[in-house]
């Protein structure tokens, strides 16, 4: 992992290098931020550019003896906490699953906790750092550095650890052996212990600006450009969120379909069609209803936007505007508060396990009103 694989973040990546070319590092750094946005994998190419033995101006050099055992994520030096599950009842150690860990991140460093619970085989267990683990940071440290430089010991989500493990890594954090350097890597930062806050200096880092993540979509998974900007737009700088989009756009394809025959039939008043629309939905599985409600919510909000005739604020591949040039002045100031309401009901009910038919076929009845509203 090296700063150039970071997508944007630009000035956050500036900000480490010149730190490090000042002699300014801090021996625990704070990576906070929301999921999908590159703090694991901002930390590990920090890492990678401290070990480094010919760093560039730029990033690290990738062919010193240090860079090429990054590579595998197998420097002696660098050391991975991270929540795992128990194994056969016992409380368990990152060592235990290092392996895994290693993969993932070499087949997609941008993932979260449910993606790493999923490569453990974690089933319903919960993932914790445990108190055993404070004992292998210790042993860990106490070791010379391999190759004379820095000890770097990467924590993921420390929000995580347990009390014991959180007062033991304190004790580190206050008194931490020489040539050693934290990087704790949060996406809730203000639920660790206040002292712990107190000792690591915060690096604040927000999403991804939507020309970075457009620039990702079209080089590495070869998106169309009109459809890497709608995805990116949608992602809300998160990167996850963007891999996400590409996976439903098959999905989308089949929810653009069920949206327009919900409106043409509720505005044509098709009442015996509209029960067979519902049945349809009924039959999907929960999570797939909730995604067809999100799909709804968005293309109700961009055809009220729609109307202000501004094609920088419209995200919508082509065969959503064909639609939409027509649809759009159905939705207006006059009922697009309470159609997104109606959509934030239903998805509250399908969550709550109410029966599908009703809800849908409820807010298809809904939508004959709300389509013709005008005051």
């Amino acid at each position: 992992m090296f700063f150039k694989d970071i997508i944007g973040q630009k000035e956050a990546k500036q900000r480490l290098i010149r730190e490090v070319k000042e002699g300014k590092i801090a021996h625990a750094r704070l990576f906070c931020g929301p999921e999908g946005i590159g703090k694991l994998p901002l930390a590990i190419a920090y890492a990678r550019y401290l070990s480094c033995s010919n760093p560039t101006e730029t990033d690290a050099c990738g062919t010193c003896p240090n860079c090429i055992k990054f590579n595998k994520l197998a420097h002696p030096d660098l050391h991975f906490v991270f929540p795992v599950i128990k194994k056969k009842s016992k409380d368990a150690v990152s060592d235990d699953f290092i392996a895994e860990w290693r993969e993932l991140i070499n087949q997609t460093p941008y993932f979260n906790l449910n993606m790493w619970l999923e490569e453990m085989g974690a089933e319903n267990q919960q993932a914790l750092i445990y108190v055993k683990e404070s004992d292998e940071i210790i042993r860990k440290l106490s070791l010379k550095s391999s190759q004379g430089g820095y000890k770097i010991m990467i924590i993921w989500l420390p929000e995580k650890m347990n009390i014991e493990c959180s007062n033991k890594l304190l004790k580190l954090l206050e008194e931490p052996p020489s040539q050693t350097v934290f990087l704790l890597v949060s996406e809730e930062p203000d639920t660790l212990l206040a002292t712990i806050q107190s000792r690591t200096q915060r690096f604040n880092l927000y999403g991804i600006e939507e020309e970075d993540i457009v620039v990702r979509l079209q080089q590495q998974y070869g998106i169309q450009e009109s459809d890497a900007i709608s995805i990116a737009h949608r992602s809300e700088g998160n990167f996850l969120k963007a891999l996400e989009e590409i996976h439903l756009n098959e999905e989308n394809k089949i929810f653009f379909e069920l949206f327009v025959n919900l409106m043409r039939l509720s505005y044509q008043r098709k009442i015996r069609e509209m029960k067979q629309w519902s049945e349809t939905l009924a039959a999907m599985g929960r999570e797939r209803q909730k995604h067809f409600l999100t799909y709804c919510q968005r293309m109700i909000r961009e055809n009220f936007i729609y109307n202000f005739h501004d094609p920088s604020l419209i995200y919508l591949n082509e065969e959503e505007k064909n639609f939409s040039s027509r649809f759009a002045p159905f939705i207006n100031e006059y009922n697009v508060i309470n159609i997104m309401y109606e959509l934030s009901e239903a998805q509250r009910h399908i969550e709550q396990n109410v029966n599908a038919r009703m809800v849908f076929f409820d807010f298809s009845l809904k939508m004959i009103v709300l389509l013709v509203q005008k005051r």
